[in-house]
């Protein structure tokens, strides 16, 4: 499998479908062929109020961060039918019970200046996440847990490459019912006409944009995903414990860029995560028969992540030959 990436960057390790590096993405990017990726899925580094150990900018500095260093090089490698889906939580504004708007910000500054199409947005919600800001929370009690992130799916082109009976969801009884009995077409008191098409049984309902996870299964209420995110046993890691190496602490949920690639990918397409961490995207790739590949500039996380791919009496180059 042909990957036209610049020898300067050989990858750590290389599966059936991918490779993942282990470098700077901002310096990466610069040697990706244009308009070469079917899809960007990412979960970069948040703007929060407290440093984290994986490293992340702060509020005031965030949108120039992004947009400086990785906007306009993620619209050039993109196919013109591309798509970039970035998961960015919100923050607090500091010292104070009010939220920032730093992702608001961004989102306008990569629609405005760069050029990217609001495709369209989704909404992770986490029911498992603490009740923080415990100060505002738990202490005063004058507001609720933050617990939503904003998944913005941006487009190079007004119409993207996307295809939603690739992940249509099973019906719920009442929609069985009226299949099965017959739907009252016809105009609504709202003004919406429902035509005869609308009792057709094609396989599964079309998903809204609030996606509702729960554990491995998927299923979607409005525009939410509902994700609980809180696995704690999986190859990777198992592996991480077996080796006592620490896992990475920010890995998102694989039900999610799951959901994306399989929305706005064909098989054999490639895909590509700029904030490679614990390469959850890369797995989900993997499975998916897309090729992928992953770039994050800590070495730890990326020899660790392997093992999502490999068995630990196992290395790369013996799975290669």
């Amino acid at each position: 499998m042909a990957y036209p990436l610049h020898s300067e960057f050989p990858p750590i390790y290389t599966t059936t479908y991918g490779q993942a590096y282990c470098c700077d993405s901002a310096t990466f990017l610069k040697t990706l062929p244009s308009e070469s990726i079917d899809l960007i899925v990412t979960s970069p580094p948040f703007a929060l109020i407290k440093k984290k150990s994986y490293g992340n900018e702060s509020t005031a500095q965030y949108v120039d961060w992004f947009i400086n260093n990785f906007a306009e090089e993620l619209m050039r490698v993109l196919k013109p039918e591309g798509s970039l889906v970035i998961d960015i939580g919100g923050t607090w504004n500091k010292g104070a019970p009010t939220r920032s708007l730093y992702h608001f910000q961004l989102l306008i500054r990569l629609c405005e200046d760069i050029g990217f199409h609001l495709a369209q947005e989704f909404y992770w919600y986490n029911p498992a996440k603490m009740p923080s800001p415990a100060q505002w929370v738990t202490i005063e009690r004058i507001r609720v847990k933050d617990a939503v992130n904003v998944v913005w799916w941006l487009s190079k082109s007004e119409r993207p490459k996307a295809n939603n009976k690739r992940i249509l969801t099973p019906y719920k009884k009442s929609m069985k019912q009226l299949l099965k009995s017959g739907y009252n077409d016809g105009p609504r008191p709202s003004g919406h006409n429902v035509s005869k098409k609308w009792g057709i049984d094609n396989g599964g309902a079309i998903p809204p944009n609030l996606l509702n996870y729960h554990d491995v299964d998927l299923s979607l209420v409005d525009n939410l995903l509902e994700i609980a995110n809180t696995r704690s046993s999986d190859r990777y890691l198992s592996a991480c414990r077996t080796l006592g190496v620490k896992a990475h602490p920010a890995r998102f949920p694989r039900q999610l860029p799951q959901f994306f690639i399989e929305f706005l990918t064909d098989p054999g397409d490639l895909v590509y995560d700029p904030f490679g961490g614990s390469c959850v995207t890369g797995e989900v790739a993997e499975e998916l028969e897309r090729r992928w590949i992953t770039s994050e500039i800590d070495p730890s996380y990326v020899l660790s992540s392997k093992y999502r791919f490999f068995d630990l009496e196992s290395s790369p180059e013996d799975e290669e030959d």
